[in-house]
């Protein structure tokens, strides 16, 4: 079982009833923050951490987006997520998915700077 809790309504009736106990030793930004320096340190200068949102499974997880950012434009979008454990600190990465990471990173790019700009 998952359940992802993106942005919940500010107006309007929501019953939601899931009981799970888990020590809340990292913050959303704390696992920002983590995951941020991981994929500086291990994958490449030009990813970024963004929102975490709050996945609950067989365990409290945020899942923190990376995001490719090019200096001279900005973020250009996903890459892919890493989950970070919110009583350890712990991050759910694979090898495989930092591959993968990275090859969506190079074909983003690839794609962003083949693309014709407009003359201003």
């Amino acid at each position: 079982m998952e359940a992802v809790l993106e942005e919940i309504p500010q107006v309007g009736e929501i019953q939601l009833t899931i009981h799970v106990t888990a020590k809340h030793n990292f913050s959303a930004k704390a696992a920002q923050k983590l995951v941020g320096r991981m994929v500086a340190d291990e994958i490449g200068y030009l990813l970024r951490s963004g929102e975490p949102t709050l996945v609950v499974g067989d365990r409290l997880s945020w899942r923190v987006p990376v995001i490719l950012a090019l200096p001279d434009s900005g973020p250009l979008g996903s890459v892919g997520t890493v989950d970070v454990n919110v009583e350890t600190g712990e991050l759910s990465i694979t090898a495989a998915q930092i591959g993968e990471m990275i090859h969506y990173a190079e074909s983003l790019a690839t794609h962003y700077t083949a693309a014709p700009r407009s003359a201003s």
